[in-house]
């Protein structure tokens, strides 16, 4: 299983020199299984370079794209790349999206009440792709292929799913948006399954300890609990995800810095999602 990041911002896309190296996209993940399926993890805004990089850029989106996305929400830095999706433009390709059950509507109606004017010239309907949604609610669990996926509701604003991914004698954690427990309280048990041992955990970290004091309930992480979470859940890998756009390359180094010092001991791997890396599992 390869992991791929194509965008790894939270809440809004940021440019510029000072976030050259980590990039400014928001979140955005390919995941590629040794038996050839496509995994999409959010809509943010790197899914745009990310269909480049599985089809082309071609007018006309290149060659057709079967791809399975897996939606943890609706938050605009989750689903704003859904319509620069180049795939869509060639009428063979599909996209089929999982997201979880809305209390009113569904997540089509939602992404095509947002794809269509006045907000964006071409209604998601016209679209040539074949467009599937799929509801999922807490504790469903389903195949993409050879994967076995997990989904599971995580403290967020809104409804909001984590996922997990078992394929090829590997698994993987994603839970970009996280409301770490008020101190002294309790990790959800709905995160704590989907991140048991785990080989590969990429997880909200936006937050520095101080930003947490002043915004507590904002339905984020800091590092400290990032690696805290996953030690406890015996995880093999952390990787550290939707940075927050305050923080530019060098903010962000002084975040893994630390994180690397609270894993060390528990000889944790730390790193910090950069647009473009892969992380290989399963292979030497």
């Amino acid at each position: 299983m390869d992991v791929t990041f194509y965008g790894a911002r939270g809440s809004c896309p940021c440019s510029g020199e000072r976030y050259r190296r980590y990039g400014g996209n928001t979140a955005s993940v390919l995941v590629r299984t040794d038996g050839g399926e496509t995994i999409v993890l959010d809509l943010g805004t790197g899914l745009r370079e990310l269909g480049v990089a599985i089809s082309s850029d071609h007018p006309a989106g290149g060659p057709p794209v079967r791809a399975t996305a897996l939606l943890t929400h609706l938050h605009f830095d989750h689903i704003f790349g859904l319509p620069f999706y180049g795939p869509l433009r060639h009428q063979d390709s599909v996209l089929e999206v999982y997201g979880p059950r809305q209390p009113t509507g569904t997540i089509g109606d939602a992404l095509c009440d947002l794809v269509q004017p006045p907000f964006f010239p071409i209604p998601l309907q016209s679209l040539l792709a074949d467009m599937r949604f799929r509801e999922l609610g807490d504790g469903d669990e389903f195949a993409i292929g050879d994967a076995k996926i997990q989904a599971r509701l995580v403290p967020h604003p809104g409804p909001t799913l984590g996922y997990r991914i078992d394929v090829d004698g590997q698994s993987l954690a994603y839970l970009p948006d996280h409301q770490q427990p008020v101190p002294g309280g309790a990790i959800d048990e709905s995160v704590l399954q989907l991140c048991r041992d785990a080989d590969l955990l990429v997880h909200d970290a936006q937050y520095t300890e101080f930003e947490m004091s002043h915004k507590p309930h904002w339905g984020h992480s800091t590092v400290d609990f990032a690696v805290d979470l996953a030690v406890r859940s015996g995880v093999g890998q952390l990787v550290l995800f939707h940075h927050d756009p305050s923080h530019d390359d060098a903010a962000l180094d002084e975040m893994l810095e630390k994180a690397c010092a609270l894993a060390a001991p528990h000889g944790l791997s730390v790193s910090s999602a950069r647009e473009g890396a892969t992380v290989e599992l399963g292979r030497s």
